[in-house]
């Protein structure tokens, strides 16, 4: 299972968070072998029963080539995600995201079914969430690598940027 860092640091924040988070689940078996798609991020707050689709990318392409991309794996999300969570009440409503690096909001707010989030909006709130929080009392548990990293740059900012 290849995964990269932004679907790994998408998986570790909603897990933090007590979401039960699947990661890079292949649906729509085909006849003839493979399938249909990949889902990135499915994940389920069974708490809240706040159900989510992320699709990170750090694509470089067309919006055309993109809508075209999201909109597939979107439709296969809305179609297969029910099935991921056989035997658990789920949510009819499935939030859809595509977290990109390289874009912006100001013609596009939405893209093949689902919003568009930035990336530096996750991490402005992921470092918004730690702003106050001391490790000392609060520290991220060692599981989540990317999210503890995070912590500690919050933890010591005046630090490393204001010195």
């Amino acid at each position: 299972m290849a995964t990269n860092h932004l679907e790994n640091l998408v998986a570790e924040w909603y897990q933090y968070l007590g979401y039960f988070v699947r990661q890079n689940i292949n649906v729509g078996l085909r006849p003839r072998g493979g399938y249909e798609c990949e889902l990135d991020i499915v994940a389920l707050n069974p708490e809240s029963g706040h159900l989510v689709h992320i699709e990170p990318s750090l694509d470089t392409d067309t919006w055309d080539k993109r809508k075209e991309r999201f909109r597939r794996k979107f439709d296969a999300g809305r179609e297969y995600i029910p099935q991921i969570f056989k035997g658990i009440e789920i949510p009819d409503n499935i939030e859809q995201i595509a977290l990109l690096l390289y874009a912006s909001k100001k013609n596009h707010q939405d893209i093949g079914g689902g919003k568009i989030q930035l990336v530096s909006e996750l991490l402005k709130k992921i470092v918004d969430y730690f702003s106050d929080k001391k490790i000392a009392k609060n520290a991220v548990p060692e599981q989540y690598s990317l999210i503890r990293t995070i912590q500690f740059i919050c933890q010591y900012k005046d630090i490393l940027f204001y010195d």
